[in-house]
């Protein structure tokens, strides 16, 4: 039977709500009732929010103006939403406008069912699914989720100078919004910490904000790689010269960068893959098409990252690379080679040696596997979670206790870093 503990049972509420992941929202489609949008247009004090689809949206000039000045851009949320399609979320948009018609901003926003005892253990995961045979939908949650289906949460200001108001029209209209579609939880997911002045307004006004699993950020003032390896702990940097020696015995292995990965698509991403299926922690399935959208659309961005040992590729990585940083969003690796020969680290090295050489200042990485990242000296990069109940009944117990809960909390590594207060 399901565990009793309170604890439990909403720590697995926390774990469903802080990334929207794949196997969970595969199980649990949205129906036909679900997934049409209640309302098309929802006024507040200052305005009004109006509820679009992507195509709808794709001739407003305030389209391509919001997200203009980040890495993942009106482009990336397209692809996303072109592309994501076996993840089923539902996408809409909020135009929000002033009293004088005047499009302040444009908020991507999905829905998803979410399963809420995937954080739980197995046979407790087990015992609920055969309840599941005869009540399909037992313990799960439909969610409004606010942000990107594939990467951190932004306010889609089409100025720079409206976050405030952005932030306040969402507070007013999110709450009603998801009541209307029937769905419990509004989340605003993964949201970078320079967001907390603006988003204030949330916490202020019934919203938890927790702490989501966090980015980690290298910063890159080396010459080159031995610059950077010689600033690394005795302890690191003897376990990486025995990886890379491990490597350097076997056949060659060679790297190149390049942005258009249609005519190796068949190859690299079954890698992606092995490497998806073997975490512990699922977030969103990326397909092929995302990548080649990606590479099509996003060609000064895009940079994929091939390593080929005797003309076989043996591991990939996907990078955006914008301004004076580098994101590194995913690998691909074939486990035929990759745990004896450590292409983990391999990889790694090979990044972080191209991105010195282009000048780059930061090196950025999605979250999960900490430990390695703590020992090369990496910093976290704080990501937000705000939440609440869409009942106002239910919302004051969910918010007092959903706070010590949050998903961080079970990664000890975490604490280890020099700056985990920021968390």
């Amino acid at each position: 039977m399901p565990s009793s503990d309170p604890e439990d049972k909403l720590d697995a509420v926390v774990c469903a709500v802080s990334a929207h992941r794949d196997n969970s929202a595969a199980a649990f489609p949205l129906s036909a009732e679900e997934s049409r949008p209640y309302s098309c247009a929802i006024p507040f004090p200052q305005g009004v929010a109006k509820v679009l689809t992507l195509a709808e949206l794709k001739n407003c000039d305030a389209w391509r103006r919001a997200f203009q000045n980040k890495c993942q851009d009106h482009r990336y949320y397209e692809i996303v939403e072109e592309t994501l399609l076996e993840n089923d979320f539902e996408h809409h948009y909020l135009r929000l406008e002033d009293d004088a018609g005047n499009v302040r901003a444009i908020q991507p926003v999905f829905f998803v069912r979410q399963n809420l005892v995937e954080g739980l253990p197995r046979k407790v995961r087990s015992a609920v699914d055969g309840i599941r045979k005869i009540f399909p939908r037992f313990l799960t949650m439909r969610v409004l989720m606010v942000g990107c289906g594939a990467g951190t949460g932004d306010l889609g200001v089409c100025n720079e100078e409206d976050h405030a108001w952005t932030a306040h029209a969402l507070q007013t209209t999110l709450q009603t919004y998801a009541r209307q579609n029937r769905a419990s939880l509004v989340v605003l997911k993964d949201f970078p910490e320079n967001y907390r002045s603006s988003l204030e307004t949330l916490r202020s006004n019934d919203y938890a904000r927790i702490p989501s699993m966090p980015m980690t950020r290298l910063p890159l003032s080396y010459e080159n790689w031995d610059e950077y390896f010689r600033t690394l702990s005795k302890a690191t940097r003897k376990d990486l010269r025995r990886k890379f020696r491990k490597a350097g015995g076997a056949p060659k292995i060679e790297m190149e960068v390049v942005s258009e990965i249609a005519p190796l698509i068949d190859e690299i991403y079954p890698l992606y893959l092995a490497v998806h299926q073997r975490s512990p922690m699922k977030f969103e399935t990326l397909t092929g098409e995302y990548f080649l959208a990606v590479a099509d659309r996003m060609p000064e961005r895009a940079r994929f990252f091939i390593w080929r040992q005797s003309g076989k590729i043996v591991a990939f990585s996907f990078c955006l690379v914008c301004g004076d940083a580098i994101y590194d969003e995913c690998i691909g690796l074939d486990y035929s080679v990759a745990l004896d020969l450590h292409l983990y680290f391999y990889t790694l090295r090979d990044i972080i040696s191209w991105a010195l050489q282009q000048r780059l200042k930061y090196y950025y990485s999605n979250p999960l596997n900490y430990e390695p990242k703590f020992h090369l000296d990496c910093e976290l990069v704080p990501l937000d979670l705000y939440v609440r109940h869409a009942s106002a009944l239910l919302n004051p117990i969910f918010r007092r206790v959903i706070k010590y809960l949050g998903p961080s909390r079970h990664e000890p590594v975490l604490k280890r870093f020099p700056n985990a207060d920021r968390l």
